[in-house]
């Protein structure tokens, strides 16, 4: 039986609150929402924080707002709110399914667009109970000093395998955090990650993720989301891909591609606007953006599966994408 380490459970009232506990606690707390990565993990001892912040009924976290200048999103909106809102299905309708394909219909009721965006990365030698990490020897995300992944390397290269985060970058979203005794600040969605496995995002100790924005000029934008997984529903994804174009009559105005699952942060592959701009998204643009994600593009053996055959599927996922932004999916 895997049970849950001994903590202090604290349920703040406000946004205020839970930073002026995490100016002095950041170090010893964990902050949940819905829970639903975090539960398994605080069972497999990969957090043993003292306090336990749960802020999922801080209902000024809670908003979808449709303003002039974009979509508006509480990091505290659920998954499953995400997908039946109607606004965010008529004008942003790939974020919706990409919210709708994380995990399945329970674990979506539960987890929230902000706990999905900052998920945990994983790795075949991280995911596991604390015997098996201790036969290991541990890993260098958790009590060891080796990657078992890439044994000479000095970073940790855990996959990322959050869903809405990789279509978000795609449609030049940003991120609102709030800090202990400063102004908010918002950086993009792209800019919010980083390539360490350890820990994949800006957030620093105690900060707080209180807004998603989309910005106005994403909407009508053509796009695809894409997912490779052993399963249907439930799993993880083994790939993601996340295509956005600005389609002006017949010829492409600018694209933004996005692939995810294979490394510590979801990569926007370089290249594609100037492969599609000016051109209408034909079969040859298609194969053209296919073949620059599959050059770009080198999966680890981070997760339980093939690295060879997810690299081949890049192109593969890619060109679904595409063809799904231009409406034939």
């Amino acid at each position: 039986m895997l049970t849950l380490p001994r903590y202090t459970f604290l349920q703040p009232a406000s946004v205020d609150e839970a930073l002026e506990h995490l100016a002095e606690h950041a170090a010893d707390s964990l902050v949940v929402a819905g829970g639903t990565d975090a539960v398994p993990n605080l069972k497999h001892r990969l957090h043993e924080p003292r306090y336990l912040v749960h802020i999922g009924r801080l209902r000024e976290l809670h908003f979808v707002r449709h303003e002039a200048d974009g979509l508006h999103l509480g990091p505290l909106v659920t998954l499953t709110e995400l997908t039946r809102e109607p606004r965010v299905a008529a004008e942003f309708p790939t974020l919706a399914k990409a919210a709708g394909l994380v995990a399945g219909p329970q674990l979506r009721n539960m987890g929230t667009l902000g706990g999905n965006l900052c998920l945990d990365t994983r790795c075949t030698y991280y995911n596991q109970t604390y015997f098996w990490r201790e036969a290991l020897g541990f890993c260098l995300k958790k009590c060891g000093d080796l990657c078992h992944v890439v044994p000479a390397g000095k970073r940790c290269v855990a996959a990322h395998s959050s869903d809405v985060a990789p279509m978000l970058i795609a449609l030049e979203a940003e991120v609102e955090i709030a800090s202990p005794g400063k102004a908010r600040r918002r950086v993009s969605v792209d800019e919010f990650f980083v390539a360490d496995g350890i820990h994949n995002n800006v957030l620093a100790p105690g900060e707080l993720v209180t807004e998603v924005i989309v910005p106005a000029h994403s909407r009508g934008l053509a796009c695809g989301y894409q997912k490779l997984r052993p399963r249907a529903a439930i799993d993880f994804p083994m790939l993601s891909v996340a295509f956005a174009a600005r389609l002006g009559g017949a010829a492409c105005e600018g694209a933004r591609l996005v692939v995810s699952a294979i490394a510590a942060r979801p990569r926007v592959i370089t290249g594609i606007d100037d492969l599609a701009r000016g051109r209408p998204l034909d079969d040859a643009v298609v194969d053209a953006i296919a073949q620059a994600a599959w050059k770009q593009c080198h999966p680890l053996i981070n997760v339980s599966y093939d690295a060879d055959y997810r690299r081949e599927m890049v192109p593969v996922y890619v060109r679904r994408a595409v063809r799904e932004a231009r409406g034939e999916a």
